[in-house]
């Protein structure tokens, strides 16, 4: 059993309609999603760089989102059915978790009109992983360091826990990559330049 199958069995979600509101479900979770809030997202412009909640807005029918510690609130629109919808949000939160990245971006970054250096680049990223990313899979033991910027593509390293972690490019790829996307759109690629056969306990020996 990979460790990713072994993390999602302790994951429990629990889905209650609300009488009041035959459209709005919520899903209570046995684990923090965000600290804080509640952080409300109405439209899919404004969960931009938020990674579960933009996932969640990419399911046909949701209308929109609010975040308060362990319960995602979903509101559908009217012809949506919850009977499709439920087990597909709960995926999506199940997935997100599993990434070990913060759930959303609270901080976005100021986009610029003028073309940023690499340099510019490599501090705004590192901001990034400073005050939201790191902090987040810091619990479960893993960091991500940049190893370049060069021809906007980030080149980036995963230590502690996340290397040769079987859940690594899911963090990478459903996680930072959309962070990313929102502090510095100028970064096209993001390769992960790791020996992941060289940790602890590698998932790719």
């Amino acid at each position: 059993m990979s460790e990713a199958a072994a993390v999602d069995r302790t994951i429990s979600i629990r889905a209650e309609s609300l009488l009041a509101d035959a459209d709005t479900c919520k899903f209570t979770v046995n684990r923090t999603v965000h600290a804080g809030g509640p952080f409300l997202f109405e439209n899919a412009r404004e969960a931009a760089g938020s990674p579960l909640i933009e996932r969640l807005f990419a399911l046909p029918g949701v209308a929109h989102v609010l975040v308060a510690e362990n319960v995602v609130s979903v509101g559908k629109e009217p012809d949506a059915s919850w009977a499709l919808l439920k087990p597909a949000i709960g995926g999506v939160i199940r997935t997100q978790l599993l990434t070990g990245m913060p759930a959303l971006l609270e901080k976005p970054g100021c986009s610029e009109s003028r073309v940023r250096t690499d340099a510019e680049l490599h501090a705004a990223v590192q901001k990034l992983l400073d005050d939201e990313v790191n902090r987040s899979i810091a619990a479960h033991g893993g960091k991500i360091s940049i190893a370049g910027v060069r021809d906007a593509t980030l080149f980036v390293t995963m230590g502690g826990g996340c290397q040769g972690c079987a859940a690594s490019q899911m963090t990478l790829r459903q996680g930072l990559e959309v962070m990313v996307r929102r502090v510095a759109p100028e970064i096209v690629r993001i390769v992960d330049v790791t020996d992941h056969a060289g940790g602890d306990r590698p998932f790719y020996r």
